[in-house]
């Protein structure tokens, strides 16, 4: 037989549904399709869903928009993963039922008809059960007993007749589309969380001691009160001996050199062990637990590299490439070069043992609380294999999340959060301008990026001190923190910068003295620092639900590229926020703001009352708008409409 139906342009679809798309557990999925036929015969759809690992699928209805698209939606009740697709067929009775009304509008003759009418629904009743079999035989006998025909225009259309037809009437022609499609439904935690970094050595108060968990423990509430979900610690794992490296990257180091965490490995155990100088599995156990009676997470970063002393290049050495003359190699990205790290060869023989012991590592720390992993350098390993990771944990355990540190080219890293990777760092670091930061969060916050890609911005990390940092001083820390905390749901900071540390290597976006390869004791209370300030933007997102989210972003006109302002709104208007910001750290600017009466839920020209969340002041606001912006004072507004006048 041949198809008269047509299914196409469903979404939410990642290239053709080669890769499920992402939302969130407890809210609606929303599926729309292009669906239409020739002639002129009256459909019917649904959406078909179940969770991946059932069975029998259920049904949701579907309605049209207009021009042959349709719209229904499902709900994500749990975080696992769902699949779903669309069918839909032609309606004899609804088809019949609007060609009849035609006729007899027209005054046309209709005993005809009728009778057509009268032998669809005894074939409609013989499938009915129950009530609905007694609500088909009543209204045959009503439309039976009419003196006019004409009559019967107003009883098809009756609501209790539609639903029970409905509820029996075969699905003629029914066509399914293919291929089922997927999403996956991810803890709240996997889109909105402000996360700080930090490396647990460093948290301590003696210069060039080492800390233990237990005194980096004792930071947990002051990183808790700044208003932070998710504490992400540098590799905490054996650190190794040889070829260490000494302050600054220095190819020697002395005796009291830590070495970078991530030359992972040593006499003391590999990945699934702790540096003896950081203290015990006990020690990491109680961290961790510390943190959840606070309220906080802890991510753990996953290093796929080891240093010379790591337990696998003894026991796997297969695992690792070699030179011509038998060494192995160690890592490099010209010009750079880390002797005191082996990267992984994925190519290996034994690809099947590696792939098995880097999920048994990622399980052990998930069986110590641990359910949340950032990645390093995820773009440098294959993408299948991630694919495959992410799929064979998050089957046991759905609630893990995967961060992807991969500053790579855009389409790596959207192969990346295809594969799987919960969330990614972007680079957001490196826009600064109006136009930059514009185009590129409208990338984000779209289809086809935003069904599949979530962004995390962090504002800056162990490698990444960006110019605006190095040059801006106070003002840009925190304007850059607007940005970061209202743009995105997730965002994150590298520890210091609430000190608005800035010391650069000259010429480059490396700190100087990089923690990475010596211990800091800092003073978290020195004057200039924005903790309160941090913790305030923190209370704004925690309070205003429009702030977790990512698609509901807008950018609005001003005539000041220094100043950009953007809204964010729950779909119910509930609660709208204002932001506007001073890109420029260095000079005060003014504008003029054009804010759409639709954005803040006003008629044209009324005013409303809006209050800065940042400093209490409160305003009044309609279509046009004057802004200023003295960055000594605060770089940014951000407004919540509180009242229409």
């Amino acid at each position: 037989m041949l198809n008269h139906i047509i299914i196409e342009a469903v979404t939410p679809s990642v290239d053709c549904g080669n890769y499920p798309a992402k939302r969130i557990a407890g809210e609606l999925c929303v599926v729309e399709a292009d669906i239409f036929r020739d002639g002129v015969a009256e459909l019917g759809a649904v959406v078909k869903w179940r969770r991946r690992q059932d069975k029998r699928f259920h049904e949701s209805p579907m309605w049209p928009l207009g021009d042959d698209r349709w719209r229904g939606e499902f709900p994500l009740d749990e975080n696992t993963r769902y699949v779903f697709t669309v069918e839909a067929w032609s309606k004899a009775f609804a088809t019949w039922r609007d060609y009849f009304r035609k006729k007899a509008e027209t005054r046309l003759e209709v005993v005809s008809n009728l009778e057509e009418g009268i032998m669809l629904l005894e074939r409609v009743k013989k499938r009915a059960r129950g009530r609905n079999r007694q609500t088909l035989a009543a209204y045959l006998e009503r439309l039976r007993s009419l003196s006019d025909p004409h009559l019967a225009v107003d009883v098809v259309y009756e609501p209790a007749l539609e639903a029970a037809v409905d509820s029996a009437e075969e699905r003629l022609g029914a066509v399914t589309y293919s291929p089922v499609l997927e999403v996956i439904a991810d803890r709240p935690r996997a889109r909105y969380g402000a996360w700080y970094e930090m490396f647990p050595r460093s948290q301590g108060s003696i210069p060039g001691k080492h800390a233990t968990l237990r005194e980096a423990e004792m930071r947990l509430p002051e990183i808790r009160d700044m208003g932070f979900d998710v504490v992400y610690l540098a590799p905490i794992h054996p650190i190794g001996h040889t070829n260490r490296k000494g302050p600054n990257n220095a190819l020697t180091a002395s005796s009291e050199s830590p070495g970078s965490p991530w030359a992972i490995g040593s006499a003391a155990g590999g990945h699934m062990a702790i540096e003896p100088a950081l203290g015990t599995l006990a020690d990491f156990d109680h961290f961790v637990e510390t943190a959840e009676r606070l309220g906080l997470e802890v991510a753990l970063d996953f290093a796929i590299q080891c240093s010379p002393d790591h337990p696998w290049v003894t026991e796997h050495p297969q695992w690792f490439e070699r030179r011509p003359d038998g060494t192995i190699k160690y890592a490099e990205n010209p010009p750079k070069q880390y002797q005191d790290i082996y990267p992984i060869n994925f190519d290996t023989p034994d690809q099947k043992n590696l792939m098995e012991e880097l999920r048994r590592i990622v399980m052990f720390w998930i069986g110590h609380g641990v359910k949340i992993f950032r990645v390093d350098n995820p773009h440098t390993k294959p993408v299948a294999f991630w694919r495959w990771l992410i799929n064979e944990v998050q089957a046991r355990h759905p609630e893990v999340i995967f961060l992807s540190e991969a500053f790579t080219r855009p389409k790596m890293m959207k192969a990346l959060a295809k594969a799987g990777f919960t969330q990614s760092y972007t680079y957001f670091t490196w826009r600064n301008t109006k136009s930059e930061l514009t185009d590129y969060l409208t990338e984000l916050s779209r289809p086809p990026v935003s069904d599949y890609f979530r962004p995390n911005f962090f504002t800056n990390t162990p490698d990444i001190l960006p110019p605006i940092l190095q040059q801006g001083g106070r003002p840009a820390f925190k304007m850059r923190l607007v940005l970061a905390a209202t743009l995105s749901p997730s965002y994150g900071i590298y520890s210091g910068y609430e000190l608005c540390e800035n010391e650069a290597v000259p010429g480059t976006e490396e700190y100087a003295n990089s923690e990475k390869y010596e211990i800091k004791a800092r003073d978290w209370n020195r004057p200039g620092n924005i903790k309160e300030f941090i913790a305030r933007v923190n209370r704004i997102r925690n309070d205003n639900p429009a702030l977790h989210e990512l698609t509901n972003l807008r950018f609005l006109e001003t005539d000041n590229d220094m100043i950009m302002l953007y809204a964010k709104t729950t779909a119910d208007l509930a609660n709208i926020i204002l932001v506007a910001v001073n890109l420029d750290p260095f000079h005060p600017h003014h504008c003029t703001a054009l804010v759409p009466p639709e954005v803040v839920g006003v008629s044209p020209g009324q005013r409303y009352r809006v209050t800065d969340l940042l400093t209490g002041a409160s305003y009044e606001w309609s279509d046009r708008n004057y802004i200023r912006l003295d960055p000594q004072i605060e770089p940014a507004h951000i407004l919540r409409v509180e009242s229409r006048l």
